[in-house]
């Protein structure tokens, strides 16, 4: 897959800017706070149909303006896509041509991509949910069912905690209510927890190998924890019905699951050094990008967000050894220090177009 045109209106720092881009390496250079990562993230945006770093999409609008719009135009083998989106009014609109998605989760999992950043190894530190999210983004790309189902459980759960609270504020219980809810959670819980365990069978020897090439000879491995995994989700829920009357919320559920990291038989976050948790992170992103590319038939976008000032020399060598190697799709870097890219690139031969980025403009050399 590649990303032929891109075109920004009043996204985040950019008044305007339309750019082609016809290499398969792409370098973003410019001082920090000019705008790279921003471009990345309207790529991000595009693909997965929301920013990888704002948490609304109000956020994304350019300070002083109401509106922001987003065109790219993607080949996926032979055929050729448009792609885009406006946001007004707390409205927005995603198309693929002149098709208007009802549904954005219709969306996801057509134009996979990978970002690789500098707080990637926040995964690690940050609790639960972070982990669950990047897994359930990974296999929402490749499963739309799985997607539709993990939508569909969170809303109920929403519905049931508020059903909770009611009870709460209102001294009642409504035995007849609650079960309703229950039935949904257990009905959509199961699939979500069933293709979570699925899924990380197929991940696990991906990202073996992948940290095995990162780091040499050492046993890495990712763990599904899951109160599923003792009982089953109706009886989770039936013993955990106090507990949520008093605590107002769903205690019990695949919305509390984990993901383990683990190194040898140690806890990555209590054990593993800087470098091992940055290994262990890009392992997952390249595994990540693995899975897609097999299951996709084709390889996804790259996105490596100032990584190089991030990483020492050898890692940064075994990353450039995969570019060599044509593993890589089509990729868009971003460095503060274009010397430095040029360097790296040099170094393996590869072709690239550079595009220096100031104060929201964009413009190749």
């Amino acid at each position: 897959m590649q990303l032929e045109t891109l075109q920004l209106i009043n996204f985040k720092n950019y008044a305007e800017a339309r750019v082609a881009f016809d290499s398969k390496v792409n370098v973003l250079v410019g001082k920090n706070g000019s705008g790279k990562t921003n471009l990345l993230d309207a790529i991000h945006y595009l693909a997965l149909t929301k920013s990888a770093v704002s948490a609304a999409d109000n956020y994304c609008i350019r300070q002083g303006e109401q509106h922001f719009f987003l065109k790219g135009v993607f080949k996926v083998n032979t055929a050729v896509h448009e792609v885009s989106v406006s946001f007004q009014a707390g409205k927005k609109i995603f198309r693929e041509g002149v098709n208007e998605y009802q549904k954005m989760s219709d969306h996801i999992g057509k134009y996979p991509v990978v970002l690789i950043a500098p707080d990637d190894t926040d995964l690690v530190k940050e609790g639960s949910e972070s982990r669950r999210k990047f897994f359930d983004a990974i296999i929402s790309q490749l499963d739309r069912a799985y997607l539709e189902s993990l939508i569909q459980y969170n809303h109920a759960l929403k519905q049931r905690n508020s059903l909770l609270k009611m009870f709460a504020e209102t001294r009642s219980f409504d035995s007849t209510a609650l079960e309703a809810y229950d039935e949904m959670l257990v009905g959509l819980g199961t699939r979500v927890f069933e293709k979570r365990q699925l899924f990380l069978k197929d991940f696990a020897p991906d990202f073996q190998r992948y940290y095995n090439f990162i780091v040499a000879d050492e046993q890495a491995s990712v763990i599904y924890n899951s109160e599923l995994n003792a009982m089953s989700f109706t009886d989770g829920l039936r013993q955990s019905r106090s507990r949520d009357g008093l605590l107002q919320r769903t205690t019990f559920g695949v919305h509390r699951d984990d993901y383990q990291f683990l190194l040898g038989t140690g806890d990555l976050k209590r054990l593993g050094s800087q470098g091992q948790q940055k290994s262990f992170v890009i392992a997952l992103k390249l595994a990540q990008y693995e899975i897609l590319t097999r299951q996709k038939g084709f390889k996804p976008l790259l996105l490596l967000d100032d990584i190089f000032d991030k990483l020492d020399d050898f890692r940064i060598q075994k990353l450039l050894e995969l570019i060599k190697n044509d593993e890589l799709g089509q990729l868009f870097i971003t460095d503060a220090r274009p010397d430095r890219t040029a360097t790296l690139l040099k170094q393996i031969d590869a072709l690239a177009s550079v595009f220096v980025v100031e104060r929201g403009t964009l413009n190749a050399i």
